[in-house]
C-alpha cells in the first residue's frame, strides 16, 4: 500500500520531467517571393535567444523543391549581410562579397539591370535583382 500511494505521489513528477515547453516565435521581417521562388527574411525568438534566417528554395534544383536557409547568429551577423550588399550596390559587375556561410556575386545584365547571385555554404543558390537587394537593405537598417 505504501508503494501505491509512494508512486501516485512521484509519478506526476517523472512526467514533468519528460516534457519541456519552449517558447518560439518566428516572424517575417521581409518577404520579397513568394509562390513557387520564395525568398523570406525572418527573425527567430527561443527563450533568450534571437537570431535571423534567410529563407529561399535552391535555384539549383528546379523540379525539385529544396529549401535552404542561411543563418545569422545575431543582429550583428546580419549587419554584416547588409554592408555586403551596400558595399556590392557601389561596386563593378563580377565582385563578391565572401563571407564564413555565404558569398553574394554582382551580375550586370544591360537588358535585365543588376542581379545578385547568393551561394550558401551548403550548396544552395538563389538570386535577386537591385530592388530587392535595397528592399533587404532597407529593412537591415531599420532594425
Amino acid at each position: 500500500m505504501k508503494k501505491l500511494i509512494f508512486l501516485a505521489l512521484f509519478i506526476p513528477f517523472l512526467a514533468k520531467a519528460q516534457f519541456k515547453i519552449v517558447n518560439t516565435s518566428t516572424t517575417n521581417l521581409l518577404e520579397l517571393r513568394t509562390g513557387t521562388w520564395p525568398l523570406t527574411l525572418q527573425k527567430v525568438t527561443k527563450e533568450s535567444e534571437t537570431y535571423y534566417v534567410l529563407l529561399f528554395r535552391d535555384q539549383e534544383y528546379s523540379n525539385e523543391v529544396i529549401m535552404k536557409t542561411i543563418r545569422f547568429a545575431d543582429l550583428e551577423q546580419l549587419k554584416y549581410f547588409q554592408k555586403g550588399l551596400s558595399t556590392l550596390k557601389t561596386g563593378t559587375n563580377g565582385d563578391i562579397a565572401e563571407f564564413k556561410e555565404y558569398s553574394i556575386k554582382k551580375v550586370d545584365d544591360k537588358k535585365e539591370g543588376t542581379w545578385y547571385v547568393l551561394n550558401a555554404g551548403d550548396g544552395g543558390v538563389t538570386n535577386f535583382q537591385q530592388p530587392d537587394a535595397d528592399k533587404m537593405i532597407a529593412a537591415i537598417v531599420g532594425l
